[in-house]
């Protein structure tokens, strides 16, 4: 009956780098590190085993495999010096890296050898572990960025919850906790969901303050705008006047104030003239772009709509007047909202007019006699069914 295990000796090795396909090679390894023996040139066999056996698992793409090799080797890790532990931990982390497609298996081996360490207190092999958990998380981080960039909401948010997920298992500094908060309340902010995102703002802003970082202006500067979002705009001036606001009194607050009170006022002329005033501080922000746009065409609605009302038939000009923007700005929205339906109307451009028309009536009739055959048609079915079972 054939032995179990192999002996960790150079014929066993021999033996793994002369078969034939690299399942046999992973066996022969495998039952070479069952060797029970302790012996220094055992160990040494076993050592380089490890290197082979983990060399073969990264080139068949066995992510599972190497995690489970780690665990395996935990009995083996009291018998060697702690500089070789750390030596065969680290390549392995690093051999797990090289297959793709495994940033979420790196994350669990890595947690699972920081609490592995923390127990066997090996605090050196620890921080290396959790600065390369910390290096995966700034790469989840940034890869949320590149697919907020991209526009892909669903991807940003996967890769951040991945990084937060990396957070809460290591000591993470508080700039690098700031910048999660940020990126958390940026897609927060996208989904409409301001309140949220005023709140994980509010935590980026108190990260960076505590620390004079230059990105605590723009976390208050987002604050601000999900204050505006939300119709809040008249808590921006208290917000800037307060202790932590006037430390970053400057264009960005200004830019925002600006914007604050144009919409206080359901000013689009207000309006223009902060995009205008602030252009860099508002146009070329992407985030605050993106959101202000939105802004701009629900105002420039609601005024346009609110104009229109006591007329069935106005100038163009006329409107245009009134609201303070050019004419075939005016009319290139005015079509837009006609096409959306937001009221009933038609533009004679040869008369450069706008004709409003009376919102349609609902007739209670038509929905009422559908209601009436859906329920006639149903008693038939019911007494057919019922005559069927009389028949048969």
């Amino acid at each position: 009956m054939s032995s179990p295990y192999l002996p960790a000796t150079t014929d066993s090795l021999a033996l793994a780098t002369e078969a034939k396909d690299p399942s046999e090679a992973i066996s022969i390894l495998y039952r070479v590190l069952d060797d029970p023996s302790s012996s220094p040139d055992a160990l040494r066999m076993k050592e380089q085993a490890i290197t082979n056996l983990t060399k073969l698992l990264t080139d068949e793409n066995r992510g599972e495999d190497l995690r489970s090799l780690l665990t395996q080797l935990r009995p083996f890790f009291s018998l060697i010096p702690k500089a070789k532990t750390a030596k065969i931990v680290r390549g392995i982390i690093d051999s797990v890296a090289k297959i793709p497609g495994t940033s979420d298996l790196q994350i669990a081996l890595c947690k699972e050898m920081v609490l592995w360490t923390r127990a066997e207190k090996r605090t050196f092999l620890r921080q290396r572990v959790e600065a390369r958990l910390a290096a995966l998380l700034m790469e989840n981080l940034l890869e949320s960025k590149l697919h907020f960039s991209l526009r892909n909401l669903p991807k940003a948010k996967a890769a951040l919850t991945a990084a937060r997920t990396a957070a809460n298992a290591i000591y993470v500094p508080p700039a690098q906790q700031g910048a999660i908060d940020l990126q958390s309340g940026i897609l927060h902010a996208e989904e409409k969901d301001y309140k949220t995102a005023y709140s994980y703002f509010f935590e980026a802003f108190e990260s960076f303050n505590a620390l004079d970082d230059p990105k605590a202006v723009f976390s208050l500067k987002y604050m601000l705008l999900c204050k505006i979002m939300v119709n809040q705009a008249d808590d921006v001036g208290g917000i800037i006047s307060s202790k932590a606001g006037l430390q970053y009194l400057g264009p960005d607050l200004d830019a925002m104030k600006a914007v604050a009170d144009a919409h206080s006022k359901r000013s689009l002329n207000l309006f223009e003239i902060a995009l205008r005033d602030y252009k860099a501080q508002l146009e070329e922000d992407p985030i605050v772009h993106r959101h202000l746009s939105s802004l701009y065409d629900t105002l420039m609605e609601q005024n346009l709509c609110r104009l229109i009302e006591p007329f069935s038939r106005v100038e163009i000009a006329h409107i245009a007047e009134l609201i303070e923007l050019p004419t075939d700005h005016v009319e290139r929205k005015l079509s837009q909202m006609i096409l959306d339906k937001k009221f009933a109307g038609t533009l004679d451009q040869g008369a450069g007019c706008l004709v409003i028309f009376d919102d349609p009536k609902t007739d209670a009739i038509y929905p009422a006699t559908l209601e009436t055959i859906s329920n006639v048609g149903k008693v038939v079915d019911s007494l057919y069914v019922r005559s069927a079972k009389i028949m048969a």
